[in-house]
């Protein structure tokens, strides 16, 4: 992890964004190396844009901050990305996608590995709470409307054996969002606040979930099954509807299943 003086990488601008006339556009992701993340950012369908990845790994062809979220102290260096890039912002808008999130460890509570275990608390629960808070307070410092994007699951209301940390990490982030949204209509809306949950999508956790085994995961063979039957949803398809969604414009604090279309 670089220190936290370092700033985000910064490579030339994407598709001349420099010249063109439109105001510019601000997002943030994190997770954006791979994944629902890494395919948001690549469909991105607004321009001209500065667009920013927070992981581990590093994204193609956006700016930079390589953090690890599951680390406490990576927390203040990502509300300082925000503090820096919105304070004053005149642009388009400002949208932050937080998908970065972990299955690891996928077992039953009590039997994993306990910093592991730790570590998925701190990523799954924490992180979007303590970032999304980070988000809210920087976006009072430009007029621009600010979108906040929660990726949910479906895990938070279902019960999976082998995902406790993550179904109740996810349950926590909808909580989150209800509760935010409804206090960002009370100051005006200047914020919307959604958490949005994409069903299963052919990304790498949906890999790691089909080489767990049956003791660790019970309803692996379900997973499986819908990976053999092609039911995976391919994660491009899945980017463009969630960049819809905010072009429709969802309640704030709207709970939402991208897969049966209905709010929770």
């Amino acid at each position: 992890m670089p220190p936290s003086a370092d700033p985000p990488e910064r490579p030339r601008p994407r598709g001349g964004l420099s010249s063109a006339p439109m105001r510019e556009s601000l997002v943030f992701v994190t997770g954006g190396s791979s994944g629902i993340g890494e395919a948001m950012i690549r469909t991105l369908p607004f321009s001209p844009a500065r667009v920013f990845d927070v992981s581990r790994r590093g994204a193609v062809g956006c700016e930079q901050l390589r953090a690890d979220l599951s680390d406490p102290a990576a927390w203040p260096r990502v509300a300082e990305l925000f503090r820096r890039e919105m304070g004053g912002f005149a642009g388009e808008r400002v949208v932050f996608v937080h998908s970065a999130g972990t299955l690891t460890p996928i077992g039953f509570a009590g039997e994993e590995d306990p910093a592991a275990y730790t570590r998925a608390v701190l990523l799954n629960a924490a992180a979007p709470q303590v970032l999304g808070d980070a988000f809210l307070r920087a976006a009072r410092a430009t007029r621009a409307p600010c979108h906040l994007v929660m990726i949910g699951s479906g895990a938070a209301r279902n019960v999976y054996s082998g995902w406790t940390s993550y179904g109740a990490g996810k349950a926590a982030v909808d909580q989150w969002v209800r509760t935010a949204g409804a206090e960002q209509e009370l100051r005006g809306g200047h914020c919307r606040v959604v958490s949005v949950s994409p069903g299963l999508v052919a990304t790498a956790m949906q890999e790691e979930i089909r080489a767990t085994s049956a003791s660790r995961l019970p309803s692996v063979d379900r997973f499986v099954e819908v990976h053999d039957k092609g039911e995976l949803r391919d994660p491009t398809q899945v980017a463009r509807e969630i960049w819809a969604l905010l072009e429709r414009g969802l309640p704030n604090g709207a709970v939402f299943d991208l897969r049966n279309r209905e709010f929770y």
